[in-house]
Order: structure tokens, then sequence, then C-alpha cells
């Protein structure tokens, strides 16, 4: 998520580890000594880390909001269902109510002096076969209505369930975008206390990824499919770092990803660590354009390989998409859709 060139100067996540480790030292070996402001090198090493965090924290969030956007469908299917299974109950319990109210109106004669009273006695029997087929139909729909009514009190108990879930993922995706923002905050802190001098410095190498067709040599990509993403990806050359956005006027990593292989006709997950596991893995130097490529043991950052050690990717806030060497980040794992 840091500037890739700035990656190889300042050793993004080890540079600012090591210069805040250091400083944590130095200061508990003098005890209480005045603070010494930082030199901007550690302010640029201290912002990559704040970006880095941030990205993970969007990629939290990305996830937590696929989840409650799968819970939420899956409640409204249950509730559709329970709907029709409430409006088939009332139907069936009509049906039986009709019925228990003209038996009751007319049970109250015993059936053999029903029988000793009747004008004709086979056509009585006749009848009364044909009540008994009825009675019997009757016992069955109201099996029918006891089932239906249990059916409706489980999708009950588990949309419940659902709405619980829902409401917790809700709680995660605000938690997992406030944690985004205050890191961006800090970061955006960090740089306006840079001198004018270091802010146009850092503000050049941000930019400083390519947006020019480089040349990616002679490699093809596995599928149509993986051209079609590559040409949709390379659509998106210069457009935004927008955090937790999918296209098309601006991305985060992952949503370039899923928004180019959208475009081919491929859903892919979210999140760039479900990116990572929807395809086949294949080693790095076996990666053809087209290919996903997911960074560091968690795959925070995501990128679209596009041959001739090169990917796009949307960098991180302040950058736009662009191409950059697929060792920007080490750990590369590279996946084939």
């Amino acid at each position: 998520m840091g500037s890739h060139r700035r990656l190889e100067s300042s050793g993004f996540d080890r540079g600012a580890g090591a210069a805040l480790c250091v400083l944590s030292a130095a200061a508990a070996a003098l005890g209480a000594v005045p603070a010494v402001a930082a030199p901007h090198d550690d302010t640029r090493a201290e912002v990559d880390r704040l970006y880095t965090e941030a990205e993970k924290a969007t990629e939290a969030y990305n996830r937590a909001e696929e989840r409650a956007e799968k819970l939420r469908t899956e409640v409204r299917s249950a509730q559709d269902r329970i709907a029709r299974q409430q409006q088939d109950i009332n139907s069936k319990r009509d049906a039986l109510g009709s019925l228990a109210g003209a038996q009751y109106r007319s049970g109250g004669i015993d059936p053999s002096l029903a029988l000793l009273l009747a004008d004709d006695p086979g056509d009585y029997l006749d009848r009364a076969a044909t009540l008994a087929r009825i009675s019997a139909h009757h016992a069955g729909e109201l099996k029918e209505l006891q089932d239906a009514m249990r059916e409706l009190a489980q999708e009950r108990s588990e949309a419940a369930g659902k709405l619980v879930e829902l409401d917790k993922s809700r709680q995660a995706v605000a938690t997992h975008k406030r944690t985004v923002e205050r890191k961006l905050s800090q970061a955006r802190r960090l740089l306006n206390s840079l001198t004018a001098a270091d802010r146009a410095a850092y503000d050049r190498a941000s930019r400083s990824g390519r947006t020019e067709l480089p040349g990616f040599g002679d490699a093809l990509p596995a599928s149509g499919r993986a051209a079609a993403a590559v040409a949709a990806a390379q659509s998106a050359l210069g457009r935004p770092y927008v955090w937790g956005a999918n296209g098309p006027s601006g991305f985060d990593c992952s949503g370039l990803i899923q928004w180019s292989y959208a475009q081919a006709g491929v859903g892919l997950p979210r999140t760039s660590q479900g990116q990572r596991y929807a395809g086949r893995q294949v080693p790095l130097s076996e990666a053809r354009p087209g290919d996903i490529v997911t960074y560091r043991s968690d795959a925070s950052h995501v990128g679209m390989y596009m041959g001739n050690g090169q990917v796009i990717h949307a960098p991180y806030p302040g950058a736009p998409v662009r191409y950059d060497p697929v060792g920007m980040i080490p750990g590369a794992t590279v996946t084939r859709v």
C-alpha cells in the first residue's frame, strides 16, 4: 500500500519498525529526555507503516462488508419464505376451520340413529362413506398444517440467528471503518508535518509509478478471460485509490482485481485474502498476464501480473492505479483464475 518505489529506500514495513524500535530503546535507556523531532525519513517510514495498517484494516472492512451483504441477502430470502409459509398456513387454517364448523353443526346425531331415521338408508351409507373419505383427507391436511407450522418456527428461529449475526457483522464493518479512517488521518497529519520541500518530494514519489504502457515481453494471458481482465485493468490506469471502493471511478487494491475480472464475466471474492485462493497457485517464475499476485503472509495487498516482471495495482491513498515491479513487496504469491 505504501509507495513501492520508496519501499526500496525506506524498507517499507522493516524501515518503519526498525526506526520505531530504535527510538523506543533510546528513550528507555535515557529516561525522561525531551522529545526530538524525527528526521523526515522516519516520518515517511511511519507514513508507510500507517498506510500498510490502513490497507490491512481496509481488507478486514471489505471482508466484513461482504459477509454483511451475504447475510442481508439470506435474511431477505428467509423473510420471503416466512411470509409465503404464513400465507399457506393461514389458508390451511381457514379451510380446516370451515370443516370443523360444518362437522360441529351436523355432528350431534349418533351415526346409527341417523341411519335408522334416514328415508333412504342406502343413500345415507353412500354419503357416510364419502364423509369418511373427506375426514381422512382433512386429517392429512391437518398433519400438513402441523408440519408447516413446525417448519415456519424453524425458519423464524434461523432468521433470528441470521439477524443477530448480521448485526455483529455491521458492527465489525463500523469498527474496521473507524480503524481505516484513524490510520489515514494519522498519516495525513504526519505528511502535513513535513516541510514544503519534503512533502513535494513525497508527493512526487507517490506519483512516480508508470501509467504509460510498458513493454510486457512475449508472455500471453493463460485464457481469454484473463486477457479480458488485463484489458479492463489497463483501462483503469490513473484512476484514484479509494479505500473500500471497487470501481469504476476509484479502487482499493482488491476492488481493482474484482472489478477487472467482473468485466471478463468472472466473479471473484471481494477481499485480497479470498482472491489468493480463487484459483490455482503457480510459481512466480511461471506467472502470466492476468494472474493475481498477493503480498505478505496475510495477503493484505494484491495486484495483477502484466508480464515482464510488472504488476498493475491500486497502491495507496494519493497514488493512482499504476504499474510497479512484481517484487515491490517481498513474498509474492501467484494465483491463476
